[in-house]
């Protein structure tokens, strides 16, 4: 499905560069001609490869530009040479064909679990963010990404199942020196917009358990812990959709959470998760939720370990052989605090 959501927010001269500058992408074209855009290529591009992640091999530009000229002389920067960029991309459709084909018949909100799924149980978030972890080659041929790449992959993906998808991109860090962007998805599901970061959720997937942290996310819900956008991007209200609602696992009342934790014991489970939904979640009420908790796993000679995700609510309960006291770790989503980094500005 082709969905080119930042074409749509410009003005006439930066659609025409953007038009040129993907025909020459698409044939690999040694240089390309294109109108002056007073708003500047380099955003233009930077918008073009957020609408259009198959164009992967571009890695930036240089330019010639004659005094009184009406345009400009774009030479791309190409990451291969012309065989193995066709190579690339035929292993990529084949990839891909074979990756999806059980999604096909999957309805609207399972095809987007599984783009989501996909890069939380295949793939490594990038530490060294080498060059092409920021494109689709990273997470689906190397199994490695920082969140720009895998929002490309994710957009890709929901763009093959049919699936409206944006990249949606935060402001830098003005604490951090060398700038500091953060992508993620926005994706149209039973006719809204929701917030999915996959990036985030992959960073909090640790044990073989997917997590749905920040899948299905209103705007307010969202931005809790991400910075504001340095485009605008599609409204998402507020709504029942998100994930752990929808899973029956979003808690409001003290004694859910025991009955949740005897039901996980009774079962031999090494952990379950539970999102918060009765008021605010403070480490008292915490420690509230965990007596209980702990009472139900002290009747089977265990003890429990909590694992706090605070902006969004979500508590991940692992029980251990028995040992003196509860024991609470905040868990950290964005990637930049295990010094990851993002996109770099």
């Amino acid at each position: 499905m082709e969905n080119r959501f930042y074409y749509r927010g410009m003005d006439r001269s930066e659609r025409t560069a953007y038009e040129a500058m993907l025909a020459g992408f698409d044939s690999l074209a040694p240089s390309i001609r294109v109108p002056y855009s007073r708003s500047g290529l380099g955003d233009v591009l930077f918008r073009l490869k957020l609408d259009n992640p198959e164009i992967f091999f571009v890695t930036g530009c240089h330019y010639r530009y004659a005094q009184g000229a009406d345009y400009m002389e774009l030479l791309p920067e190409y990451m291969f040479d012309k065989p193995r960029v066709r190579e690339h991309r035929r292993a990529l459709d084949a990839r891909l064909d074979k990756l999806l084909r059980p999604a096909l018949a999957l309805g609207e909100s399972g095809r987007l679990r599984f783009a989501h799924d996909f890069i939380c149980e295949n793939v490594r978030y990038d530490k060294l963010k080498k060059s092409y972890s920021h494109e689709i080659i990273g997470p689906l041929q190397n199994g490695v990404g920082v969140c720009e790449g895998i929002a490309k992959t994710v957009k890709l993906v929901c763009g093959r199942l049919g699936l409206e998808c944006v990249i949606a991109v935060s402001r830098a860090d003005p604490e951090r020196p060398n700038g500091y962007l953060h992508a993620w998805n926005v994706v149209k599901t039973a006719g809204a917009w929701r917030h999915v970061d996959a990036t985030f959720d992959n960073t909090l997937t640790r044990g073989g358990e997917v997590r749905y942290d920040y899948f299905n996310l209103g705007d307010r819900q969202l931005f809790r812990d991400h910075r504001e956008l340095l485009y605008p991007a599609p409204e998402c209200p507020d709504c029942d959709g998100f994930y752990y609602r929808q899973a029956g696992l979003s808690l409001t009342k003290p004694e859910q959470t025991a009955s949740r934790a005897a039901q996980a014991l009774r079962k031999k489970r090494n952990a379950f998760i539970f999102h918060w939904r009765g008021g605010y979640l403070t480490r008292d009420k915490l420690l509230e939720l965990a007596y209980l908790i702990d009472s139900e796993a002290k009747k089977n000679g265990r003890a429990a370990v909590y694992g706090v995700n605070w902006p969004q609510a979500v508590v991940k309960v692992s029980f251990t052989e028995r040992e003196p006291g509860t024991k609470i770790e905040t868990e950290l989503a964005d990637e930049s605090e295990s010094d990851s980094g993002g996109m770099d500005e």
